[in-house]
């Protein structure tokens, strides 16, 4: 396939030319309470050209045969001479490179039979469906997609890579009376099909969850320290210091250009933030990104003060930065945006029970189950939670929303504790239409000394 493609791009004019295809194999299944919503299997392939010219802008065509290349690459080269963008687009260097990277699966997830995949999913249905009385409806989903692409451009790069990807999600509903409530649990990974196994504590968390919040009672809104667990504070650091450091954000978004700009105080001395899409094994960890670049651990936030950005070639050239490995696409029909890959807060020092010890009344938030912003404030909406009471955790609280613009919450953290951890759930990341692309988030036990909280409690 290299050569071919390689073959192929010789015959472009453009001053800058590349070619991405991608061959995936695809299952899903789905079950809905008793009753199986669907089961399938299938292949999907496709590829796309991209063209530029210096004083013009992209020549983009996608295609899913490979015997009119050639053509597509004229068209896309057209198109390219087309385009008079208000300023040029450059490309920041990239260092050409060759390889083949492809993960020995020995639990290839092609291998194993559809049926199988359907009574394994059955089976951790039927775990949510038995785990209480109160379990009137649940939801549970597998998906796996192993992707072969192919990537070359006309400065010499010729890369082939292969992305096993999976997914689980149990949403679990109960209901008492007139109280309903529900609680979701996922999990993706890039391993084969053994990683998907032996999930059934995190089914029976998802039902467990649901009918504990059914006693649980809603949290009264008002101002306290505030403790977010690992997930949480992992979201947060997603939504707010990830997405505003992407650069193509800042190209469009004024108010992110200004609350994002290197130099720029944006939280507490002890907030390091950072995205490294070159960690072993997550989701988000990928050996070059699309447009052939290897990924880095690109520090964005160190103590504090923003210190970088998320780049393509196109961003990184427009900046005068080096391209960091964060031009990701959802599939062949996408072009390459900046997008996050593996986000993390680093790591601080102490225990979880050090951050509460000196709580007098508090809320431990925990899970992230929705977020919300508009310029720069934010909100999220905590999965589930508890009061701390004289540096104890207390009764369950649920309705949980964190609220505030982004340099209070971030400025507001006091103490960040030492038990980092990866979460890598069955979801992803949203942008541009793109959605969901497969990340990773990490954190540890993060502690605002105040912040706001909006409850249902009257």
């Amino acid at each position: 396939m290299l050569e071919r493609l390689l073959d192929a791009i010789k015959s472009s004019r453009a001053d800058y030319a590349d070619i991405r295809v991608e061959r995936s194999s695809i299952t899903s299944v789905a079950w809905r309470g008793r009753r199986l919503e669907g089961a399938s299997t299938g292949t999907d392939v496709g590829g796309t050209v991209r063209c530029l010219n210096h004083g013009h802008g992209w020549g983009i065509a996608s295609f899913n045969r490979l015997d009119d290349l050639e053509a597509r690459l004229a068209r896309a080269h057209e198109l390219s001479l087309a385009v008079r963008p208000p300023e040029p687009v450059e490309l920041a260097p990239a260092p050409v490179r060759e390889g083949h990277v492809l993960p020995a699966l020995t639990d290839d997830f092609r291998e194993i039979p559809l049926l199988e995949k359907r009574r394994y999913l059955e089976h951790l249905n039927a775990e949510m469906l038995r785990f209480d009385r109160r379990i009137v409806d649940t939801q549970a989903a597998y998906r796996d997609e192993i992707t072969e692409c192919w990537f070359v451009n006309s400065e010499g790069t010729a890369l082939h890579e292969l992305r096993p990807d999976a997914t689980l999600s149990a949403l679990a509903v109960a209901r008492d009376g007139g109280v309903m409530e529900r609680a979701v649990e996922s999990l993706g990974a890039r391993g084969g099909w053994t990683r998907m196994r032996d999930q059934e504590d995190l089914f029976r968390a998802a039902a467990r969850r649901a009918v504990g919040l059914l006693d649980a009672r809603p949290v009264r809104s008002g101002s306290y320290p505030l403790v977010l667990d690992p997930r949480l504070a992992a979201v947060v650091a997603h939504q707010t210091v990830g997405h505003l450091c992407e650069a193509d954000t800042q190209l469009e978004d004024p108010v992110a250009a200004e609350l994002a700009a290197p130099g720029r105080k944006l939280g507490s001395e002890l907030l390091t933030i950072g995205d490294d899409g070159s960690v072993v094994g997550l989701r988000g960890t990928l050996p070059f990104d699309d447009e052939g670049t290897p990924p880095s651990n690109t520090l964005l936030v160190q103590h504090g003060v923003v210190v970088g950005r998320l780049h393509s070639r196109e961003t990184a050239a427009r900046f005068g930065e080096r391209p960091t490995g964060n031009a990701r696409a959802l599939s062949f029909r996408h072009v390459p945006l900046v997008r996050l890959t593996n986000t993390y807060v680093a790591n601080g020092s102490g225990t979880f029970a050090d951050l509460i010890r000196d709580v007098k009344l508090g809320v431990y938030a925990c899970d992230a189950v929705g977020s919300r912003h508009r310029g720069d404030s934010y909100s999220f909406t905590a999965g589930h939670g508890y009061m701390i009471r004289d540096g104890a955790l207390a009764e369950p609280v649920k309705g949980v929303v964190l609220v505030g613009f982004i340099t209070e919450l971030l400025g507001a953290v006091d103490r960040v504790a030492g038990d980092f951890r990866w979460h890598e759930s069955g979801g992803g990341c949203g942008k541009g239409g793109q959605s969901p692309l497969p990340v990773a988030e990490g954190a540890p036990h993060v502690r605002l000394r105040s912040a706001e909280v909006r409850g249902q409690a009257p």
